[in-house]
């Protein structure tokens, strides 16, 4: 019988003790962060001493949550724990599902009953205060539900779609429902969804544009009328940041510049700026990479362009807009952008006083689910 090494327990208990202490000790010298560029927001910082902060408890609260957010090489163990629990079977972290072919896909959480209805219903009231405007209703659905083969075994990607079907139905015949998913699983084999964001990818959103001209009895152009140019093959997105999944490779952002020559300008209301180009490009050299598309989001923007167009558009969406915008802008004279999270004037006002002849509600269905603000075009005119 072999005896047990005397040394064995004391060395084990002396090795546990230097690591621990050597993570303490890194955590103690290391620097404190200001921002994750991985996961694209600010970290907790060291909070302030109060004695009713410490009865309360909520200095114990935040000491820990800024020593989770400040713990040394704290990107490597995110990393290391997703890696763990995928190799366990765990197919979902933080809503985000990590599926085939390197995809991260949203998970769609449907909302509260009630919420298609007073949705429609906010649309409704919207188009009675001005019943002038030709409208439009385009609910794109995510990765999710067009990619459903890039979902995990037993996962169904169905329920954005009955949510939008739902929202369609509820829409009286004033209101044009634009529907993309037949354009868009036409061309599911190509680089439509990017793989680590929750938007469409540019191709992804010219084919909506296509589908949408000729829905608003436009002409559509072709792809051949562009020169399609890589911004950037780096783009880390917001699943990537949000859900914890190291290991996948950077999406590439591709921007479509038309061949033919275009004068416009961009008015950032809000930021009192004006700019002649739909792209800010700095924004490439960033963390939040499709911010690229017309600089991000802002509570107004106007486009304005010199072409011969008689029509005007009003434009309400979410950021999937932001890449589809610059396909538009040729086939109008104007076109007025409004994102609801932001915008705090009366948009039936605006519409009316600046005679939009049409407008347009862009949202993907996760975020048209999700944002309360749409609720705001009901109490519009009033």
């Amino acid at each position: 019988m072999n005896k047990a090494n005397p040394w064995e327990g004391p060395l084990v208990a002396l090795l546990l003790v230097a690591f621990t202490g050597g993570i303490l000790g890194w955590n103690l010298l290391a620097p404190d962060q200001p921002f994750s560029e991985a996961e694209n927001r600010s970290l907790k910082q060291l909070p302030m001493f109060s004695v009713h902060s410490l009865v309360t408890g909520k200095l114990a609260t935040e000491v820990e949550k800024y020593v989770a957010d400040q713990f040394a090489a704290r990107e490597f163990w995110v990393g290391l724990r997703s890696e763990v629990e995928s190799a366990l079977g765990k197919v979902e972290r933080h809503g985000v599902y990590l599926g085939r072919d390197g995809f991260l896909l949203q998970k769609f959480t449907p909302p509260a009953p009630g919420d298609a209805e007073a949705k429609a219903a906010a649309i409704h009231a919207f188009a009675d205060a001005v019943p002038s405007l030709r409208t439009y209703v385009m609910l794109v659905p995510t990765a999710q539900s067009v990619l459903d083969d890039k979902l995990p075994p037993y996962v169904s990607g169905s329920g954005e779609l009955v949510y939008r079907d739902e929202i369609r139905q509820l829409l009286d015949e004033r209101i044009a429902f634009v529907d993309v998913y037949p354009a868009l699983t036409a061309q599911r084999k190509q680089a439509i969804f990017y793989k680590t964001d929750h938007h469409w990818t540019t191709k992804g959103a010219f084919y909506a544009y296509q589908t949408l001209a000729r829905q608003m009895g436009l002409e559509p152009q072709d792809e051949e009328d562009f020169r399609i140019e890589t911004g950037s093959d780096a783009f880390y997105g917001s699943l990537y940041s949000k859900s914890g999944y190291r290991h996948v490779q950077p999406d590439s952002i591709e921007l479509y510049v038309p061949r033919a020559a275009q004068t416009y300008s961009v008015e950032f209301v809000d930021e009192q700026r004006q700019s002649h180009s739909l792209y800010e490009l700095d924004q490439l050299k960033r963390k939040d990479k499709y911010a690229v598309f017309l600089g991000g989001n802002h509570g107004l923007l106007h486009i304005r362009s010199d072409n011969q167009a008689k029509r005007k558009l009003l434009v309400v969406k979410d950021s999937y807009a932001n890449s589809l915008l610059p396909f538009l802008v040729p086939h109008f004279a104007e076109i007025a952008v409004v994102d609801l999270r932001y915008y705090e004037g009366d948009v039936s006002r605006l519409a009316r006083e600046q005679q939009y002849s049409d407008m347009l509600l862009l949202y993907n269905v996760q975020t048209f689910a999700e944002d309360p603000s749409i609720l705001a075009l009901a109490g519009q005119g009033q």
